[in-house]
């Protein structure tokens, strides 16, 4: 007999709050907080793989959602793991800001931020959840164009990643400004394709039972990424580090959606 739902939420909700805290132990030793992301990452595949093995959907969907899940996860996860090594100790400009606004209990701050970020998979991951007890047993328009939107997604985070690396090879200066690739039309397409990832899988649990729900998983990454720990800190960062190239960039390139450059005439390679 299959767990109750409230069982299923019940030992994820456990697990993640364990994991996380297990997690800031070891970044806490490795004195470099940026690892958190990694981790979250990858708690994703973990999460889906539970609801997979748990849930009463057909098994090809159940199969179907997990690969899905771990083809963006994992490979998010390990191209996070490889940049913060490469920067290692130097921190992630968003953590050492955190540092600094936390300084009179940092340990405490930082450990509800680590059960933060647990309980933001939690939210997140209500889309796969309601995915593995779709009993439907066959392919629903919905879900066809979910999964569809979920490929391009990890195919534009995936391109995107790899455009800034060659373009950091190729310029080690870091006051550069790349610009080339999906780089020309957003200054976050990373993002941008992250929040998309979560579209799909949204899309793809609507005919489910409670798919409707979903909804609040792109919602929510939106918010988290236009507010919280993503475009703002890492516009600010930026700004430091290239200064004026950067905000001629910023001037005509869009924040988030891809979009063609405010300036018609074709930009350099970089700034």
């Amino acid at each position: 007999m299959l767990p109750a739902p409230l069982l299923v939420w019940s030992v994820a909700a456990v697990a993640l709050a364990t994991g996380f805290a297990l997690l800031f132990g070891w970044t806490r030793r490795r004195d470099n907080f940026g690892y958190v992301d990694v981790g979250w990452a990858a708690a994703f595949t973990v999460i889906a793989a539970w609801f997979a093995v748990t849930g009463p959907a057909p098994g090809w969907r159940r199969v179907l959602v997990l690969a899905a899940v771990a083809s963006w996860s994992l490979r998010l996860a390990l191209h996070l793991a490889r940049r913060i090594a490469a920067h290692h100790p130097v921190e992630d400009a968003r953590y050492t800001a955190l540092r600094r606004a936390w300084a009179d209990r940092l340990d405490l701050k930082m450990r509800l931020f680590f059960q933060g970020q647990a309980v933001s998979v939690l939210v997140l991951a209500w889309p796969l959840f309601a995915i593995t007890r779709n009993p439907a047993p066959s392919w629903l328009p919905l879900e066809i164009l979910g999964v569809g939107v979920v490929l391009l997604a990890i195919a534009g985070e995936a391109v995107a990643d790899a455009q800034l690396r060659a373009f950091q090879r190729r310029h080690p200066d870091r006051r550069e400004v790349c610009a080339e690739g999906l780089w020309r039309y957003s200054r976050h397409p990373n993002y941008f394709f992250e929040w998309l990832v979560w579209i799909g899988f949204a899309l793809w649990a609507w005919p489910a039972p409670g798919g409707p729900v979903g909804l609040a998983s792109p919602a929510l990454m939106l918010f988290l990424l236009l507010k919280v720990t993503g475009i703002r800190y890492t516009e600010e960062q930026l700004e430091r580090s290239k200064g004026a190239a950067y905000l001629r960039y910023r001037a005509r390139t869009s924040a988030f959606v891809p979009w063609p450059p405010r300036d018609r005439a074709a930009p350099p390679p970089c700034l």
